[in-house]
């Protein structure tokens, strides 16, 4: 084992420093792979939240962190932070019915559109609602825009576009060229057509903008939405009565049959300029029903208490949950298994729980979680935030990790988004002195920073980070690493086919974990604070505890 793990250092650049220089052994990329293997096997279900899915990862957990004689670091001293949710599902078919022009049209749900509800109701029963197209459905008046322009939404549905102004753009404008905002994302347009009061909204999905097909769209459309616990009326005021995607053929046609033509409207929108349109007379009805319920799920947390300064935190996190069980693939397989995504990313976290309870007590408490429900929407890691078990004020930062490789080692490691933090000079620092370096993330267009757990705690100030795997690989480059990136997101991201398999090379994940282990102890006995730097907008934020950490 020891060759092996000195092998799996050395390969990515004849180093001084070896992967089993490190306590208990080092990091063993067997460990992580075995541990991707058991949480993304049948018998854990896809991992969905508030499933026998769900109790079985748990269980995984609680007993590898145990055997490392790490602490429980949950509430009341047990190992888990019980996160509760309500959980809302169609019940029963969808009824959907798009009219325009004196014509009928029967839309599909799952192939058409997607349609779903958050809202606290028995059921959905919309009659003839008109379609509005709002662009891209933005409002930011310190950027001095607003697609909305007072137009009244009351009982209609608003159609917009995935993204933000700037993606498709000639140049850049407002929207910080084609490093997508947190405008961009789906949360923010189904939050804001709720605050004008839409009936409901429809994204029209493109899989550019969006950075994913729509299989993926179908695949989490189709399946339970969770959210925090809310009063009757903050749910009534954050959430549409239906909300969902379309097809960009289906918008087309659209527009189309409105005497409008989509491509047009589409460069129309980019501008600050645009007004919302009316398509046509075009009207939609939706029905069905609702299964609405209350739900606890769990967050896991390990301790690994510090010494001189056990009252400050390194968080390194990760989330468990993937999509559980939904409809048959073309292979008629149900599973959603999230390896990748991300199991990689808690197996990591386990084995970093494991080398560091096996060395030297760190100056900084350690804390070691597996989220619940980042593929809702974030909704672990915003609690945890909401109600920390280490003091905001003094988490020193939150390391998070997604999504590393299956397919062996590269020169470079990455992490999500422009973050404007100190953590991504360190992480390029450590990168170098293992004989590798860092790579910006190179698909800013696709908006990670805000697709990660690391978001909740950044915007509220705290130093976070998403590290992710780079793309140059040790055999074949870049250009072989963005293939089977893209082949990934193209064909698996979300579906059953993101599993592990006797062929998984754990040898460049194990490389990533070195790295992620380095950042990690030297925050750990470090009297230093990372920082968000100028220009970033969670600085202020964590400027308001400075007097916490003199």
């Amino acid at each position: 084992m020891r060759m092996l793990l000195l092998s799996s250092c050395l390969f990515v650049g004849g180093l001084a420093h070896a992967a089993n220089d490190l306590p208990g052994g080092g990091i063993d990329p067997q460990a992580l792979s075995r541990h991707v293997r058991i949480l993304a096997s049948d018998e854990f279900e896809g991992r969905a939240p508030a499933s026998p899915g769900e109790e079985r990862t748990v269980q995984y957990l609680i007993e590898e962190f145990s055997k490392y004689g790490l602490q429980p670091g949950g509430v009341d001293g047990s190992w888990v932070q019980p996160v509760p949710m309500v959980r809302a599902q169609v019940d029963g078919p969808v009824r959907a019915q798009l009219r325009q022009k004196g014509k009928s049209r029967a839309l599909v749900n799952g192939e058409d559109v997607t349609l779903q509800s958050l809202r606290p109701q028995q059921a959905v029963d919309i009659q003839d609602a008109p379609l509005v197209f709002i662009g891209y459905g933005i409002d930011a008046p310190e950027r001095q825009w607003d697609d909305y322009k007072d137009v009244d939404l009351h009982g209609k549905i608003a159609v917009v576009l995935i993204n933000d102004a700037d993606f498709e753009a000639d140049r850049s404008g407002a929207f910080d060229g084609k490093a997508v905002t947190y405008y961009g994302r789906w949360t923010y347009k189904f939050e804001e057509a709720a605050r004008r009061g839409a009936q409901g909204v429809l994204i029209v999905h493109e899989t550019a903008p969006a950075a994913y097909g729509w299989a993926t769209v179908k695949s989490s459309g189709t399946s339970p939405l969770f959210d925090i616990e809310r009063s009757p009326e903050q749910a009534l005021a954050q959430h549409v009565p239906v909300r969902g995607w379309m097809q960009r053929s289906l918008a087309e046609q659209l527009f189309a049959a409105a005497g409008l033509d989509f491509d047009a409207e589409k460069r129309r929108a980019m501008t600050a300029a645009f007004k919302p349109v009316a398509l046509g007379d075009a009207t939609l009805s939706v029905a069905f029903k609702l299964k609405r319920e209350q739900v606890v799920t769990r967050n896991v947390v390990a301790k690994l208490p510090g010494g001189a300064h056990a009252d400050e935190a390194v968080i390194f996190s990760a989330h468990w949950d993937a999509f559980g069980i939904g409809q048959p693939d073309a292979k008629g397989d149900r599973i959603r298994r999230g390896a990748i995504d991300n199991a990689t990313g808690v197996a990591t976290v386990l084995e970093l729980g494991r080398v560091f309870a096996a060395g030297p007590q760190p100056q900084r408490s350690l804390y070691f979680v597996a989220l619940t429900a980042e593929e809702k929407g974030l909704l672990g890691a915003s609690y945890y935030a909401a109600h920390p078990l280490a003091p905001l004020d003094k988490t020193a930062a939150v390391i998070n990790i997604e999504m590393f490789s299956p397919d062996g080692p590269t020169r470079d490691i990455a992490s999500w988004g422009k973050g404007r933090v100190s953590l991504e000079g360190d992480l390029e620092r450590v990168a170098k002195a293992r004989g590798r370096r860092y790579s910006p993330d190179p698909n800013l267009e696709a908006g990670f920073f805000y697709r990660a757990d690391h978001f909740a705690f950044a915007r509220l100030g705290v130093p976070a980070i998403t590290i992710g795997p780079g793309l140059d690989m040790r055999e074949g480059g870049v250009e072989k690493g963005r293939k089977l990136r893209d082949a990934y997101f193209a064909a698996c991201y979300h579906q059953a086919c993101d599993a592990w398999t006797p062929g998984w090379d754990a040898s460049g994940h194990a490389a990533d974990t070195l790295l992620v282990y380095d950042l990690g102890a030297e925050l750990a006995n470090s009297r230093r604070w990372p920082h968000w730097e100028e220009g970033s907008e969670f600085r202020a934020a964590r400027d308001k505890t400075e007097s916490a950490r003199r």
